[in-house]
């Protein structure tokens, strides 16, 4: 998944805490909100607004799509995404977290949906697969 189509897809399942999402999703969509935070901090800052209120209203419009997109990741290792109140146990929390976000999904189907990532058709003996989508030009 790409950088825009991640964002696309946030704002898209925005309250949507059911399937399953890639760790490009996950990932792309935090640098995405990172990014932002950091931009409307420092709009805050040129215009010498001390309540930091651009930063704070984007803070809350991201609260929900950043949850249900960290659940969905949960998803897609077939954990239960009640494990993101983790988060409340001081260190340990967070690194479990991180940890699961980084780790690789469920390969295949799982109790939370199909596998989201893309099907790909293996070449026998060519030593190569093909995404969905794509055709074997090769002669």
């Amino acid at each position: 998944m790409t950088f825009t189509q991640a964002i696309r897809s946030g704002f898209a399942n925005y309250c949507n805490f059911r399937g399953r999402a890639l760790r490009s999703e996950f990932w792309w969509w935090q640098l995405f909100t990172l990014l932002v935070a950091f931009g409307a901090g420092m709009f805050d800052g040129a215009f010498d607004l001390n309540a930091d209120v651009i930063a704070d209203l984007w803070a809350l419009a991201i609260l929900l799509p950043t949850l249900a997109v960290s659940v969905r990741r949960l998803h897609d290792s077939d954990m239960s995404g009640w494990w993101i109140f983790i988060m409340m146990v001081p260190f340990v929390g967070i690194v479990l977290l991180i940890a699961w976000f980084i780790s690789e999904g469920t390969i295949g189907y799982n109790r939370f949906g199909a596998d989201p990532r893309p099907k790909e058709v293996s070449l026998h003996g060519q030593g190569r697969s093909l995404h969905r989508g794509q055709t074997n030009t090769a002669g």
